[in-house]
């Protein structure tokens, strides 16, 4: 019987694990330039980096993240200790403050997988597995100053992705809703899991979100009613100024806290330029339990299921228990073409004062944060190129320079001028054949987009000169077949012509002007290690 592709000659498939996947070529580029870009805004304003484990003690993760705690990754008993790989990085980063109690104030990034047994929808970056980038600001500061920060470094951070303004920033207050909730009449025990409730409206309608209320969580109907008055309403400072008007809700100190909060939040993201990307949104609640004040996170297109039958279906299927030969199961089938999953918040983040403090048992520590969910940004980031016809001129390799023979071998000569750019730090690489063909140089520098080739020639060569030609110019380009330098200049003019063209490195918008690359051609270009 022949065995399907993959499958190992011991008897099992070779697959990785569901909810996780590899990440090679071009997709690795595109995640690259995603990671760069994010770590220079993190380190442009003055963030320090840390790195903790991937797994935390159980108790540690135990009773922070609400009714999504049932998809924390437990591990088996090493050496009688209870351990749960991470579920995020704030958790962890509170851990590391309360240990080091030397620290009262920092500026921190951190870049590193997290793990939820979430059900999987690959391609729109719901993945077991996947990176976090998380910058937060600890230490007792002026109300709202580092919380605007946060909101400029997103705004930054998206801007330098190129997304030109096609994102928003949903905020909200937990203290806002705490007293919503409050003035409404909702029993204390029951102001968490109503959060969660209404975390659901970006992704069910006011009807779901009500019967859920209503019928499962036993809340009076009446109440209900009141909470949704609230709850579905969205604007900017205009909301801000009619729920300052509120009686009921000026006369709660949690409300009015947070409506205060608020009002020196808007005036300094007025004065950071980024208040035209923010909806200060109602429904907003984020579910982790560890929130206390301002919560924000940031959606695009394709943020949201793409009907609103959809989002019915997707939430009736989360609560009907299903099985599989008797057993139960909580859903592991990838979900990438269910018109009824979008690929959700691209980052989000808030203020947590008082998880330090859980920790230690002693003064806490005010903290505020964001994090970035990479794999939902390279979603979109992917199907944004696609739509642009861009991403088949993603680069595979960042080589500014390929060194080819003309005529002949020439391969001591030509490892001789890789060596003399590579010690001036050039991006360089040769053909790894003794007598390559000029035709397959060529393929192999415009297969990976190399923007400019150096050419040698036995004539030129005895002279002392090579020819440093840009690729991609037009026929009838007076340089097209290259201009001739002094081989004890070739250093200086290179870094002149990478320095003075706007070809260098992966950025897509320049990469269009050397003309599409295909990827499937790579298989003729020299391999890099």
């Amino acid at each position: 019987m022949a065995r399907d592709k993959g499958e190992a000659k011991s008897g099992f498939q070779l697959k990785v694990p569901k909810g996780t996947k590899d990440w090679d070529g071009k997709d690795m580029v595109i995640r690259d330039k995603i990671f760069r870009t994010i770590t220079d805004v993190f380190k442009r304003h003055g963030a320090v980096t840390i790195d903790t484990p991937v797994f935390e003690l159980k108790e540690i993760l135990s009773g922070k993240y609400g009714e999504d705690s049932k998809l924390i990754y437990d591990l088996a008993d090493q050496g009688g200790e209870l351990c749960s790989l991470r579920y995020d990085l704030t958790v962890p980063f509170a851990r590391w403050l309360a240990m080091n109690s030397s620290i009262q104030s920092i500026k921190r990034y951190h870049i590193a997988k997290v793990y939820r047994r979430d059900q999987p929808a690959m391609t729109k970056g719901r993945m077991r597995e996947f990176y976090q980038c998380d910058f937060d600001i600890a230490g007792i500061y002026d109300p709202m100053l580092p919380d605007a920060e946060i909101l400029r470094i997103t705004c930054e951070i998206f801007e330098a992705l190129g997304w030109k303004g096609r994102y928003t920033i949903k905020i909200n207050h937990r203290k806002i809703l705490d007293g919503i909730f409050e003035v409404c009449g909702v029993p204390t025990d029951k102001l968490r899991t109503i959060s969660s409730a209404v975390d659901k409206l970006d992704k069910s309608p006011w009807d779901e979100v009500r019967k859920e209320m209503t019928e499962e969580k036993g809340l009076d109907r009446a109440v209900a009613d009141e909470i949704g008055k609230y709850v579905q309403q969205k604007g900017g400072r205009d909301l801000l100024t009619e729920l300052q008007k509120d009686e009921k809700l000026s006369s709660n100190t949690s409300a009015k806290q947070g409506l205060a909060d608020m009002d020196l939040l808007f005036t300094y993201l007025d004065t950071f330029g980024v208040v035209e990307r923010i909806s200060f949104d109602m429904s907003l609640a984020r579910g982790l339990d560890y929130y206390t004040g301002v919560i924000y996170e940031v959606v695009t297109e394709g943020s949201a299921p793409q009907t609103g039958e959809g989002q019915k279906i997707q939430q009736r299927a989360k609560k009907e228990p299903k099985s599989r030969n008797g057993v139960n199961f909580d859903g592991d089938e990838d979900r990438s073409n269910d018109p009824s999953v979008g690929v959700g918040s691209v980052a989000a983040g808030g203020r947590y004062d008082q998880l330090v403090g859980m920790f230690s048992g002693k003064k806490d520590i005010p903290c505020v944060g964001v994090s970035f969910g990479v794999e939902r940004i390279f979603s979109i980031e992917k199907a944004r190129l696609e739509a642009e016809k861009t991403q088949s001129s993603v680069r595979t390799n960042e080589v500014d320079v390929f060194v080819m023979a003309f005529g002949g071998s020439l391969l001591t000569e030509r490892m001789q001028v890789c060596k003399q750019l590579w010690d001036a730090g050039i991006k360089a690489e040769f053909s790894w054949k003794v007598k390559p063909k000029l035709p397959q140089q060529f393929k192999a520098a415009e297969t990976n987009g190399v923007p400019f080739a150096v050419i040698l020639g036995d004539t030129e060569w005895a002279e002392g000169k090579v020819k440093i030609k840009e690729m991609g110019l037009s026929e009838d380009h007076p340089d097209k077949n290259g201009v001739p330098v002094e081989v004890k200049n070739l250093v200086e003019e290179v870094q002149k012509r990478l320095e003075d063209s706007e070809k260098v490195g992966t950025d897509v918008e320049a990469l269009e002007k050397m003309g599409e690359v295909k990827i499937e051609d790579a298989e003729e270009a020299p391999k890099t290690s």
